[in-house]
């Protein structure tokens, strides 16, 4: 597939980083041309120095047979503007635009039929939102991610010394998992993925991955002692598109402050929330935090647009008392700095952005996709259908689908129901399938089998 992303920056390295190793033609089109040397440097693609929205910079990027076109510059308007001109002028590729201002996103029918013609519009404010949200309503994970309309959960712990599952073999654990319905899906020892079977152990600091069933999310971790009490008290540390998307989705069921620097930003974010007490200030301020009776907070979320910044606060808030803390890391190495930061949970936005624009490039019927691990690995909801591969997986035994070790089946749902998996259950037109790939080289074999008629 040849894909055309535009803008070098954090998202289109990160998607670039996604797609060049996977046998794909990217072309990427910057104005700033040492972000596109340094693209060069680590990935074989090609780029193109220019406006992303210019007629002509397009046509030097070789727009006519390009299938995909993923507008990620800073710029909204630069997004839309040239998905607007590729709309005009061809009909081949397929558009992506980032649109990151709530105010575009208020009127559904600003990309509705006669709107500005973007193919898939994606948020990442509210992506990573939702993530947050997420991970709030249950304060005991690390990740949790959706699947089927929100029917399936994908989520993770950390194993911890002499807990529940510390020490315990995986075959004995499907008892107290629902019944088959629920199951570990991948094991990540010191970042390295385990491979699953029955007599595989875990073991203290190991990153679980689990798939259950919604209303088996909040049993499975009281059962795992990792369902934590609510997250009422929370200060926000950042009043960008992120923190106030946030702010307003918490502030009336929880007790919110936001932290913001910028005077301007926080009179004008001041005005949009109505029951969110906005403070003016540096939230690495030692004093402010005390003053705000950071002792007593249930959780302190950095997300401001500094990752210095962020791993500064959220460590301190933490050393001065809050219960938990959730870090936003826009660069993926700085994971690296937060062993002994007491930092409980972080939040990649590129990597939570990826998983919205892989679902549309993966081959396959595929309907969700959440990339997981800085991207190295891969949860994906695939739809089975009957077609001319003899390798459909409809009307064969899940004992038949020879995956590759790396490939573990989590969930299956048929007429909006999640079914238990077994050895010999049957797959049907339409199921959905949730897996788990512990290295997204292996989304291929997925795909393959997968395919729509």
């Amino acid at each position: 597939m040849k894909i055309l992303i535009l803008g070098a920056g954090v998202t289109g390295s990160s998607v670039a980083d996604a797609f060049a190793s996977e046998e794909n033609d990217i072309v990427v089109i910057d104005f700033k041309q040492e972000l596109l040397d340094a693209l060069k440097e680590r990935f074989d693609i090609a780029t193109v120095t220019g406006n992303a929205a210019h007629p002509t910079v397009l046509e030097q990027a070789g727009i006519h047979n390009t299938d995909m076109v993923i507008a990620v510059t800073d710029s909204d308007e630069t997004n839309m503007l040239a998905c607007t001109i590729i709309n005009a002028l061809y009909s081949r590729p397929k558009t992506i635009a980032r649109v990151r201002a709530i105010e575009y996103l208020k009127n559904p029918k600003l990309f509705g039929p006669g709107g500005i013609p973007v193919d898939i519009v994606i948020s990442p404010e509210q992506i990573v939102m939702q993530s947050i949200c997420n991970l709030i309503e249950f304060p005991g994970v690390l990740h949790i991610s959706d699947f089927a309309g929100g029917l399936v959960r994908l989520f993770s712990v950390r194993v911890v010394a002499d807990g529940a599952l510390t020490g315990k073999k995986i075959k004995t654990l499907k008892d107290r998992l629902s019944g088959g319905k629920t199951r570990v899906v991948a094991i990540f020892r010191q970042g390295i993925p385990i491979y699953i079977n029955g007599e595989i152990s875990i073991e203290t600091d190991d990153e679980v991955f689990f798939v259950a069933p919604y209303k088996e999310v909040r049993r499975v971790l009281k059962e795992l002692n990792k369902l934590e009490a609510p997250l009422k008290r929370i200060i926000i540390a950042g009043g960008g598109h992120v923190g106030k998307r946030l702010a307003l989705a918490l502030e009336n069921d929880h007790q919110v402050k936001i932290i913001e620097k910028n005077p301007i930003r926080a009179k004008k974010i001041a005005n949009d929330l109505h029951n969110t007490v906005v403070l003016f200030g540096d939230c690495a301020d030692e004093a402010l935090l005390l003053d705000e009776s950071i002792e007593s907070a249930d959780l302190f979320c950095a997300i401001t647009d500094n990752d210095g910044v962020n791993i500064i606060s959220a460590s301190l808030a933490k050393s001065l008392g809050a219960r938990k803390t959730i870090c936003l890391l826009n660069h993926n190495s700085y994971t690296k700095l937060l062993p002994g930061t007491g930092i409980d949970v972080t939040v990649l936005p590129n990597q939570e952005t990826l998983g919205s624009i892989l679902k549309h490039v993966r081959r396959g019927d595929v309907a969700q996709v959440t990339s997981l691990c800085g991207g190295t690995a891969e949860a994906i909801e695939a739809v089975a259908h009957v077609n001319v591969n003899e390798e459909s997986v409809v009307g064969r035994r899940v004992d038949s689908i020879k995956f590759p070790p790396g490939i573990v089946m989590g969930a299956l749902i048929r007429n909006n129901q999640v079914i238990a998996i077994h050895h010999d259950t049957v797959f049907a037109e339409n199921d959905h399938v949730v897996m788990f790939a512990m290295d997204k080289k292996l989304v291929s074999n997925i795909e393959k089998i997968f395919q729509p008629i």
